[in-house]
């Protein structure tokens, strides 16, 4: 996306008349930026840039330096340069504005770690997703959105012979429809950047869901389908899906299997293919009939209380220069739309787009965070194999009846964890530890599995056969203590040194109680060793589940969020399969997925 050169004959056009949707306002960070302008009498100048000044740009100049998806960049680049050009002033200095192109996904896991000062101090990322992503736990670096300057639907793209057999242009679908039409089909291969590192492809995931929702049924396992369809063509980036479709329209590409004939994609993404690419290698546009979501591209302060005075003023003047009459010209000559989703019909026929797609709607309602990150959870849970190191608490205690079952604490834990292993496939990767005090000579914990491939051949079976065993031959040891806090170290320094690049690592540790070996490490000493081992590089988040009225929820979390990780609680032990298959899902919405 926006790696291709653009003619110069793409000129913005009239823009069509339709409901503006609703918009994020802007934020009081705008307000305080107007605040400081109007204290000093400078808001009305600041904002036409009226000033004349003898001295030269090169020596007034206040320097801005702007982050944007690499797909925008290009045209906020082009602002830049004729701001430049024209010695366009912010309170009476000229503006020098530095555009970077950098991946939304990496901006904003860097925002979210807060580990170093950002050279930057404003960001367009492609959508107010990414926002909720650099907030992560709360101790990131703080963005402060303004409106959108630009947006582009999320669409399906199709080489002309993969379109005209679904019926394009006249034949319109719903998201799941269409989906289902394409993966439906031998001649038709579907790909998708990584929803984990997209926005176009989670904004498009999402769309999928709720089509499949509003049919009714079993939607989930419908979009899991889908989501397991998609992970067998999935590219890393926006950029590289483009890559994977037919270059013409000859039998050796259509029949390549290496080759998609669709792909999710933005508008603006189809734009610009459309630029460069003759014949077959043209892209036609699907535009759901049940809305399309829009990339958005927020104009963004980042660490707003810690930018200057010039610098909060030419974050202002920069702001109302993408959004006056020549900005939207530059944006509609690279393919994207207006701010509210409107556009002319020309830029729509460029990106492939034609009646009677329902290219000119207004968009769809924006999904809330919490739908994100449940589609985001679903594609971490679905797609991705898991590493799980699991401790469990052998102690005396787990011999305790649960209320109202009959069962011990153990008897239903034990369940509950071949439960849910039903839900992994042989490519995840399971161990098994044990714990009490004095278990193994000094030593809390024991080792029962290695953490290996559930598919791998053991002792005339599978791994997940002997793994389905030792959960059963799981017993409470009498008289035993809960030894968490040395088992959480020795457990989490071998899930580290073991770390598999491409999974989701983590270690899940199920206790019904406090700490009880007064001879181990303390939780002060755990928590500042465990900081020493997390390596954002290799994440390996902790999942740590009290079990039943006497465990401590505050005493796991504390711990398990020194990781990435959190601390969960049950009442009944048969909850916990629903927990550890909802707690991978919020790490992946966190980041914390395996990382490639």
């Amino acid at each position: 996306m926006g790696r291709h050169s653009l003619p110069d004959s793409h000129a913005a056009e009239g823009r069509r008349d339709h409901p503006r949707p609703g918009r994020r306002r802007r934020t009081v960070v705008i307000a305080t930026l107007l605040v400081l302008s109007v204290a000093t009498g400078t808001a009305v100048a600041a904002k036409g840039g009226l000033w004349s000044f003898s001295e030269s740009c090169e020596d007034s100049a206040v320097h801005l330096s702007v982050v944007a998806s690499p797909d925008i960049a290009p045209a906020v680049r082009s602002v830049a340069e004729r701001a430049r050009a024209d010695e366009v002033r912010a309170d009476g200095r000229c503006l020098e504005v530095e555009v970077l192109a950098r991946d939304a996904h990496k901006v904003a896991a860097a925002l979210a770690a807060g580990d170093a000062e950002p050279d930057f101090q404003v960001w367009l990322p492609d959508s107010e997703l990414w926002l909720e992503r650099a907030k992560g736990l709360g101790e990131g670096i703080p963005v402060s959105p303004s409106d959108s300057v630009a947006s582009s639907p999320v669409a399906v793209g199709m080489v002309p012979s993969a379109s005209q057999a679904l019926g394009w242009p006249r034949t319109t679908y719903t998201w799941a429809e269409l989906v289902a039409g394409t993966l439906g089909s031998d001649r038709v291969r579907l790909g998708s950047a990584d929803p984990a590192r997209s926005a176009t492809g989670l904004l498009a995931l999402a769309g999928i869901g709720a089509s499949s929702a509003r049919q009714g049924g079993d939607s989930d396992t419908r979009v899991a389908e889908t989501a397991k369809v998609l992970a067998e063509r999935m590219s890393d980036g926006d950029a590289q899906v483009l890559e994977t479709l037919a270059r013409s329209d000859s039998g050796a590409e259509q029949g390549n299997p290496k080759r998609n004939q669709a792909v999710l994609i933005s508008e603006q993404a189809a734009f610009t293919h459309n630029a460069e690419a003759t014949g077959g290698g043209r892209l036609d546009l699907f535009y759901p009939e049940d809305g399309t979501p829009l990339l958005d591209y927020p104009y963004t302060l980042v660490n707003e209380p810690e930018l200057s005075i010039p610098e909060s003023r030419a974050a202002l003047r920069f702001m109302n220069l993408l959004s006056d009459e020549k900005a939207a010209a530059t944006f509609a000559e690279h393919g994207f739309r207006a701010g509210d989703g409107s556009a002319a019909d020309s830029l729509v026929a460029a990106a492939g787009g034609r009646k009677p797609q329902p290219y000119a709607e207004p968009p769809a309602e924006a999904p809330s965070a919490e739908e994100l990150q449940e589609t985001l959870g679903m594609w971490t849970i679905t797609v991705q194999s898991a590493r799980l190191t699991t401790v469990v608490d052998a102690s005396g205690s787990m011999a305790t009846l649960v209320p109202g079952r009959g069962q011990s604490r153990m008897d239903v834990t034990k369940e509950s964890l071949i439960q849910a292993l039903d839900q992994f496939t042989p490519n995840d990767e399971i161990g098994l530890w044990e714990f009490a005090t004095t278990l193994d000579g000094e030593k809390d914990y024991r080792r029962l599995m290695p953490t290996r491939r559930l598919g791998d051949p053991a002792g005339g079976g599978t791994h997940r056969q002997k793994l389905t065993a030792a959960f059963a031959g799981l017993q409470p040891v009498p008289g035993g203590a809960t030894g968490l806090y040395d088992t959480v170290l020795a457990s989490y320094q071998e899930a580290s040194s073991t770390y598999v690049k491409g999974k989701f690592n983590a270690l899940v540790v199920l206790t019904d109680g406090s700490n009880q070996d007064e001879d181990g490490i303390s939780r002060s000493a755990l928590v500042a060793r465990l900081k020493e081992l997390v390596d954002p590089e290799r994440p390996v988040p902790v999942i740590a589940i009290a079990v039943g009225p006497e465990a401590d929820r505050d005493e796991v979390a504390e711990i398990a969020r020194v990781t990435g990780g959190d601390g969960y609680e049950v009442s009944d032990p048969a909850e916990i399969q629903g927990v550890i298959l909802q707690a991978i899902m919020t790490a992946g919405q966190n980041g914390r997925a395996g990382q490639e």
